[in-house]
């Protein structure tokens, strides 16, 4: 299957794997909306599966989403540069899955710094990146920002990445409850991203995931957990297939308000 890119389309657009063309084993779709209140889209998203079987039992199923930050024009080129380069790193890496997701999050860092300084109306544009990969049954990530990787499994939903912002640290420090966080009116503030200060450290896990049948991952922006709780997250998940459940999900955050862009991209697990 070739690469499903999602980034700067005019409101709503759902891709779903063809069950004739994708191969078994993980059912995806993706779903991305301007929102209501955003002249432009500044997240960018991508699935993509190798064309060869041989590349595909060393390299499996690549999914990321970016939220651009710096401008309208500077976000969408921070996110589009972030998603283009950890996917073309990734694709030509020889390492591990997880070492060519952080090699691809460090080459995108560099990447969005160049542009800004050879562009310099573009300086100061950044983009969060979330990105996974599923090599047989196991799962490597890398995390920048604050867009958010959920595992759905036995419908529990737990996220595995941390926001990388102000507001998640006073709440690590005491200062702010968890359950005020998603309102706090700083809770925007990123303290990383990439392309913003000079180096980048991604959050990874120590050693992959392993995958069952019947669960589910869900990649999103703030445009859709700032405003959908994660028992409203799990309870979608839990009761629809993929497309269905973006699409649902995309809705719940337009209805109450769509203030940001809203990206989201759901797999399940299956035989």
């Amino acid at each position: 299957m070739s690469s499903i890119p999602e980034h700067n389309r005019p409101r709503t657009k759902a891709i779903a794997s063809d069950p004739e063309n994708a191969r078994t084993g993980v059912e995806v779709a993706v779903l991305t909306d301007l929102g209501r209140q955003r002249p432009n889209n500044e997240d960018s998203s991508l699935y993509w599966e190798p064309e060869s079987g041989e590349e595909f039992a060393r390299k499996g199923r690549l999914a990321i989403v970016a939220d651009g930050m710096g401008g309208y024009e500077g976000g969408q080129e921070a996110s589009r540069l972030a998603v283009e380069t950890v996917a073309e790193i990734y694709r030509s890496s020889e390492s591990d899955p997880q070492r060519s997701l952080l090699d691809g999050f460090a080459a995108a860092h560099q990447e969005i710094q160049r542009y800004g300084t050879e562009n310099p109306e573009f300086q100061g544009m950044g983009t969060t990146c979330t990105a996974l990969s599923i090599v047989g049954r196991q799962l490597h990530f890398a995390h920048v920002g604050d867009s958010r990787l959920y595992l759905q499994r036995t419908g529990t939903i737990s996220r595995l990445t941390r926001d990388h912002s102000y507001v998640s640290r006073l709440v690590e420090s005491g200062i702010v409850r968890s359950e005020d966080a998603e309102s706090h009116p700083q809770r925007h503030i990123l303290t990383a991203a990439l392309g913003s200060g000079r180096d980048i450290v991604p959050d990874a896990p120590e050693r992959s995931v392993s995958l069952e049948d019947g669960d589910q991952l869900l990649l999103c922006t703030d445009g859709l957990w700032s405003l959908v709780a994660d028992h409203e997250l799990s309870a979608v998940l839990n009761a629809n297939r993929p497309v269905e459940s973006c699409g649902i999900l995309v809705q719940m955050a337009l209805d109450r308000g769509g203030p940001d862009n809203i990206t989201v991209v759901v797999l399940r697990i299956s035989a």
